[in-house]
């Protein structure tokens, strides 16, 4: 079986070399870039599984570089930032990241997040109609939820949150990602509605915010749902 593929782009050549160095001993294929324009030809010639994106680069901004992708491919985007960059980490996701990290982090941590990417991206690929995690189950043909077997009864607008949480499972979405995806690009700003409808939907699913089963906050981001079972 062929090896995953990552493309590290960071302008730091000792961490770009100490992540492509891990990386390659946990099994994956990985090429380097060290400014946008690299990054988009080597990611035309590698066609990388996953790509970990530094905020900061000499030439533009990983934002610039991920809406860039991202209008061509869904390849699945891990943000790298530096504590402080709140704001374009989050311009970032809008643009279509899929994760973040925030320097610095350890090897085991980013070896997860790959993972989870990989699930997600094949997951995406295959469009599965029942998402399923931790005893949860979303049917999204029959627009059914159980838990441990049990029919959740939810209203339309909590279904369409939890469908639009559950078939981006294991991806960080923004407020105004969720807002305008849900309740439509008017109320992209209206972070009282999604509070309230998160906390009705994890009241029914049980889903305790402080040990979260399913909605994962990101604190001044957004939410993501747990990865889903395997």
């Amino acid at each position: 079986m062929n090896e995953p593929r990552i493309l590290v782009v960071d302008d730091e050549p000792q961490l770009r070399r100490t992540l492509a160095r891990s990386l390659a001993g946990h099994g994956y294929a990985v090429r380097e870039a060290a400014d946008g324009a690299t990054a988009l030809r080597e990611f035309a010639a590698f066609k990388p599984d996953v790509v970990l994106l530094d905020l900061m680069l000499p030439d533009t901004t990983g934002v610039d570089v991920c809406r860039e992708l991202r209008g061509l491919y869904d390849t699945p985007i891990i943000v790298l930032s530096v504590v402080g960059e709140e704001r374009a980490k989050v311009d970032a996701l809008d643009a279509g990241a899929d994760d973040y990290l925030t320097k610095p982090f350890g090897m085991d941590e980013l070896v997860a997040r790959v993972r989870v990417a990989l699930r997600r991206g094949a997951a995406d690929r295959t469009q599965r109609p029942v998402i399923r995690a931790d005893g949860l189950s979303v049917d999204l043909e029959r627009r059914r939820v159980t838990l441990d077997g049990r029919d959740v009864h939810l209203t339309p607008t909590e279904y369409a949150l939890l469908k639009y949480l559950a078939t981006h499972a294991g991806k960080v979405l923004t407020h105004p990602m969720i807002l305008r995806a849900v309740w439509g690009e008017e109320y992209g700003e209206d972070t009282h509605v999604l509070r309230t409808t998160i906390n009705q939907l994890r009241a029914k699913l049980g889903d305790d915010p402080a040990a979260a089963r399913f909605i994962r906050t990101d604190p001044g981001v957004g939410y993501r749902f747990a990865d889903p079972d395997s």
